[in-house]
């Protein structure tokens, strides 16, 4: 695991899933945030990440090698759904979608998070 976060040694969610997301979070929005010129239309309400609509999928956003080294070129900037899917729940136990998707890239499953207990 990179730094303590795994989803920098996996990003299998960066290829697998189409990034959708209302238009009003890419930056040509008043209140928009997601780098446009990264992003294909689907609708007149929605957008998504390009690379994420096609298979195979890669979002243009990921940067690296699933399953070694990636990151997210847009990290503080990206749509909500990925800012909604994370690697573990609010109880500290592993997401059940993530490890799916990290077995197949023969990345080992990830264990609970223990709350740290205050003194």
């Amino acid at each position: 695991m990179s730094d303590g976060n795994p989803c920098l040694d996996c990003g299998m969610c960066c290829v697998q899933f189409r990034v959708s997301f209302y238009w009003g979070e890419a930056d040509d929005a008043p209140d928009g945030f997601v780098p446009v010129a990264l992003t294909e239309k689907l609708d007149p309400y929605r957008r998504c990440m390009t690379g994420s609509n096609t298979v195979p999928r890669r979002c243009v956003a990921l940067e690296g090698q699933p399953g070694e080294q990636v990151s997210c070129t847009i990290y503080d900037r990206r749509p909500t759904p990925c800012r909604e899917f994370p690697s573990h729940e609010a109880d500290g136990a592993p997401n059940p979608k993530c490890n799916e998707l990290r077995a197949q890239i023969g990345l080992p499953a990830l264990t609970p998070i223990v709350p740290v207990q205050a003194a």
